[in-house]
């Protein structure tokens, strides 16, 4: 195996991780900010006001996106076992 293999493997594998979790960890980002931001607007400090509604969108995508998610953790896997015999 050489280095140039190894180093793609890895950079796939970013690229994968950025695919999955990417659009949840941005989902999560922007409902924080809103949220932030009428938290602020409002003056209400309320801790659960947070992390009720992330929590609830985040479910939810992940069970609308899970197909798209686990096509492309398939196309991974089969990638690095079809790479398998080829390595020295």
């Amino acid at each position: 195996m050489t280095d140039a293999t190894v180093i793609q493997i890895v950079r796939d594998a970013f690229y994968y991780v950025l695919i999955i979790a990417g659009p949840l960890l941005l989902l999560s980002l922007i409902v924080g900010l809103v949220i932030s931001i009428f938290q602020a607007a409002t003056s209400i400090n309320e801790q659960t006001l947070t992390f009720v509604p992330k929590l609830v969108l985040v479910f939810i995508v992940t069970v609308l996106a899970l197909p798209y998610m686990l096509t492309n953790m398939k196309t991974f896997t089969i990638t690095l076992f079809n790479m398998i015999p080829t390595l020295k």
